[in-house]
């Protein structure tokens, strides 16, 4: 089958984007917790985050800034150690630029539809940051790009890394249905489910069918 836009491959490139990604992070969280500038007297933090009830004013930045504002110093190092691991290896294999572009499109269109679904269950006044979204997408990659991988699940089982998505997809799901809230299982399923439509597209995998060989035996 021909290329086409959809695609169409980067040239190998490859400068260790992950580590960018990762510092950018960092220094947004430590800007935003050292200074308290506002912006019509609220805080810049509002301004970055992505708030559903403003998307009739369109503030698009904040579908791609929500993704580097974190709340406190556990919830960036848990999301960039997960970045770390998985983004290291994906970008190795993908190169730098299908990597940041993997990245950025799961991001930004969870962000999105996270954004949608909000304003369309009543939950408009919620406000959504963090890196969690991409990172997911991330490790829904790696479980299709190497889904016999064994690491360990929640530091000590060991199971294969495809049954780890499918384990963390349906709490997710059972988020979102149960409307749980702390914790943005939205986007979360939302970026998952952009990162399954992009390897459809543009990698042409099925994600499905790589999964099913989890279950041979």
């Amino acid at each position: 089958m021909a290329n086409n836009v959809l695609n169409k491959k980067f040239r190998y490139v490859y400068f260790n984007a992950t580590l960018y990604i990762i510092g950018l992070n960092l220094l947004v969280y430590l800007f935003l917790h050292f200074t308290d500038i506002r912006i019509n007297n609220m805080p810049l933090v509002y301004w970055l985050s992505l708030v559903p009830a403003w998307m009739d004013k369109f503030y698009i930045w904040q579908y791609f800034t929500y993704m580097f504002v974190h709340q406190d110093f556990f919830h960036i190092l848990f999301n960039m150690y997960v970045l770390f691991m998985f983004g290291t290896m994906l970008e190795r294999s993908l190169g730098s630029y299908e990597f940041i572009c993997f990245y950025v499109v799961c991001g930004v269109l969870g962000g999105l539809v996270g954004g949608v679904v909000y304003r369309l269950t009543g939950m408009a006044n919620i406000v959504v940051y963090g890196a969690s979204g991409a990172v997911y997408a991330l490790m829904f990659l790696a479980s299709v790009m190497a889904p016999n991988t064994r690491v360990l699940l929640f530091f000590f089982i060991p199971i294969r890394l495809g049954m780890v998505i499918l384990i963390f997809m349906a709490i997710e799901l059972v988020g979102v249905l149960t409307q749980a809230s702390g914790v943005s299982y939205v986007v979360h399923l939302s970026s998952m489910v952009i990162a399954w439509i992009y390897c459809l597209a543009r990698f042409r995998i099925s994600p499905f069918k790589v999964w099913k060989s989890l279950f041979r035996r």
